[in-house]
């Protein structure tokens, strides 16, 4: 802490109940009174550093009096004895404590450099400056003083100063902080490695000289530090502190821890438990007071516009403690729309939000869910708009729009919810809608119209919707006929898995006709993954048929193949035999070396050569014989 020191003269100033004098031989001729405390001092000292003295003192002088009455001293007494010491040289110490309190006060009594140089407003001003503004945490103490001196802390812009001065330190680079600052969580954020110059006890020395500290800086560094302002100076901070660019989930951040400071039930430790179906709602342990109310609204004005940047968990808590403080329905709608932006993150503990309203005895605020939910499914309906980015000096208009284009697709992706999201959506919704169905209270048409605002596909299995309406049955034995077919009529048995029919098929609450669709679709229920793996398993036995399919017709044509090679052989072996086996090559030979000599008789069955006939002219041959003609005559 910094601190400065005036003066060299020993404390004379001594008091007795609540007159406080000066140890001297002259005695007092002024007596200065401030609430119900008495100062007897001289005139001699004040008139030389006080304006505002000399104008009283002459005023009291006219009237005959030496009693001086100082209304409304900033500071009360004990800044009035500062300044005081002050004018008589008696040595004093100021600090981020008193310093506002005695810079007030001099100010009021007009201690200016016009009455005396170097005076006491001059002093202050240059220790504000030049230390308490400079440093962490004596900024956050001064601010802290700066409430109950207002309005003069505040004319005097010690507030204002303060704020700049804590706002710009909050957006110091982390590796660059090298002052102390409270930090008790574990680090969730991007941490900096900042070497101090303290050292570190802790660690173990090295040729027996300490080594400097070595710790890591979390970017959220100056949340805790200024948890202990007050609400509007906080306020002040934040909108100071968002205004230098700081990252909107460390404002989101910041903003939870001061509200799970300052506003009860949203701490764990605080936290009131959740009421069952046999019990009324108990009372929380959260006052309803006026500046509760105002501190959840401040609160939630100050929440980053940005999805991501609030944890849903935190927005749930801060609705249900908006329900039980009764804050505004403005309050209540924007707390909502933020929810549904994110609803895939919440858990249904967050969701069970106690209803306090006296036109239904519900033990839940189903309507406020409702409100979440159609705030998440209208996303992809209501697209963002697009900003309007200025064109900057020599850009052209089209990349100007093109700019335009690519952050409007990036707030589009930013803000659409994803398949997956909207399947959790929907698990979560089941589970609440089996939670709330243990409210004996609870309305059909309310539970069916949260139930149907899930869209079909965000729900591929009904298991969990069965849970909801089988726990409805049991817990509304009265139900009419009709209001039982309405309820069922949410669930489609074919989306059922196998335990569910099993359960549902001997579930004597649930109509005869809702069993019976649940029996003849018994066979086909599954889970998306059961019936994923009954394809797999038949699809592989097809490509299994069809591969032996595809041998055997292979086999086939090899076959087919080898009978037509065979048939082939056969008829040229028969083709390639002459049609006279008993007819000699010899023979051959001779006949067509005398083709023109006649006919030659050939006996069948000779392998050697016969002499000619001249008798072959005869016109008969003998059995056995062959006859071959030449030329133009035939061979028989």
């Amino acid at each position: 802490m910094k601190f400065m020191k005036l003066g060299a003269k020993v404390d004379i100033f001594h008091t007795d109940g609540n007159v406080t004098s000066v140890a001297t031989d002259l005695s007092s001729d002024v007596v200065i009174k401030v609430d119900d405390a008495q100062l007897h001092l001289h005139k001699f000292p004040l008139l030389c550093k006080s304006g505002k003295l000399q104008k009283l003192i002459a005023e009291a002088r006219e009237m005959s009096t030496n009693e001086i009455d100082l209304e409304d001293f900033p500071g009360g007494n004990e800044s009035l004895e500062l300044c005081m010491k002050f004018c008589y040289g008696i040595a004093i110490t100021f600090n981020a404590y008193n310093v506002v309190p005695v810079r007030c006060g001099a100010e009021y009594l007009e201690m200016t450099e016009a009455i005396e140089k170097g005076n006491l407003i001059y002093k202050l001003e240059v220790f504000l400056n030049t230390s308490i503004f400079r440093s962490w945490k004596d900024s956050i103490i001064v601010l802290q003083s700066c409430k109950a001196l207002m309005p003069w802390s505040e004319d005097l812009k010690i507030v204002a100063r303060c704020i700049d001065s804590i706002a710009s330190k909050t957006a110091t680079d982390p590796a660059k902080v090298d002052w102390s600052f409270t930090h008790t969580r574990t680090p969730t954020a991007t941490v900096t490695s900042v070497e101090h110059s303290t050292t570190d006890l802790t660690s173990p020395p090295w040729n027996g000289i300490q080594s400097r500290r070595h710790r890591v800086v979390p970017k959220d560094w100056w949340a805790e530090d200024i948890l202990e302002l007050e609400m509007d100076f906080y306020w002040r901070v934040m909108v100071a502190i968002k205004a230098k660019g700081m990252a909107q989930d460390l404002v989101g951040e910041a903003l939870r821890l001061y509200a799970m400071r300052w506003l009860p039930g949203l701490s764990k430790e605080d936290s009131a438990p959740r009421p069952s179906a046999a019990a009324s709602v108990p009372c929380e342990a959260i006052e309803v007071a006026g500046k509760h109310r105002l501190l959840l609204e401040t609160i939630v004005n100050l929440l980053p516009a940005e999805k991501g940047t609030s944890c849903c968990s935190f927005l749930l808590k801060l609705l249900k403690a908006a329900t039980i403080l009764n804050a505004s329905p403005s309050c209540k709608m924007e707390l909502a729309r933020r929810i549904g932006l994110q609803l895939e993150e919440a858990t249904l503990d967050d969701l069970l939000i106690p209803s306090l309203s006296y036109t239904n005895n519900t033990l839940f605020d189903v309507d406020v869910i409702q409100h979440i939910l159609e705030h998440f499914l209208m996303q992809d309906q209501s697209p963002p708009v697009s900003p309007t980015r200025a064109r900057q000096p020599g850009e052209s208009r089209r990349r100007t729009r093109s700019a335009e284009n690519i952050d409007f697709s990036e707030s589009r992706r930013a803000t659409c919810a994803t398949h997956s999201s909207k399947l959790k959506v929907a698990k979560l919704i089941d589970s609440y809608l089996a939670e709330i169905a243990r409210d004996p209270n609870i309305q059909v048409s309310k539970f069916v119209s949260l139930a149907e605002a899930i869209p079909d596909f965000a729900r591929p299995v009904h298991d969990g919707l069965y849970r909801g309406i089988d726990m409805f049955l049991k817990e509304h034995p009265n139900l009419s006929k009709s209001d039982r077919k309405r309820i069922c009529r949410l669930m489609d048995c074919k989306k059922l898995s196998m335990d569910a029919c099993m359960h549902a098929a001997q579930n004597e609450r649930l109509p005869l006709r809702v069993v019976v669709q649940v029996l003849f679709f018994e066979q086909d229920a599954g889970t998306p993954e059961e019936a994923w793996d009954t394809v797999h398993h038949d699809f592989n036995a097809l490509k299994g048929d069809l591969a032996n399919m595809k041998k055997r017709i292979a086999e086939a044509e090899r076959e087919r193949t080898n009978i037509q090679i065979e048939a082939v052989k056969q008829s040229s072996k028969q083709k390639a035999t002459f049609p006279f086996p008993s007819i000699s090559k010899k023979f051959l030979g001779k006949f067509f070396n005398q083709q023109s000599k006649g006919p030659i008789e050939v006996t069948k069955g000779s392998d050697t050569s016969t002499k000619d006939s001249e008798s072959s002219g005869s016109g008969n041959s003998p059995p056995g014989k062959a006859t071959v003609r030449t030329h133009n005559q035939s061979v028989t």
